[in-house]
């Protein structure tokens, strides 16, 4: 089960929002670090913190090879037909 802890914080007036202390030493968050931010609604947003790539797997990192054409997904979904 997931617990969640709510905690309040204040918009700037640059706009910035601050997350609390302890949620950045629970998540391990550093300065310059990024964020995505989803609106979901009036007044809901979600915030996720993006790997040190923005990217989530290691398909969408080999994607993201500068060279074009070194890398190619297979067209199977599985690998028991390699």
């Amino acid at each position: 089960m997931v617990s969640y802890i709510v905690m309040k914080t204040l918009i700037s007036t640059k706009g910035q929002v601050v997350l609390p202390a302890e949620f950045r030493r629970q998540d391990h968050i550093r300065p310059g670090e990024q964020f995505e931010i989803e609106r979901l609604g009036s007044g809901q947003y979600l915030l996720t913190k993006q790997t040190a790539s923005g990217k989530s797997g290691v398909a969408d990192w080999l994607l993201s090879c500068p060279e074009r054409g070194w890398f190619r997904p297979l067209s199977s979904e599985s690998t028991n037909e390699i």
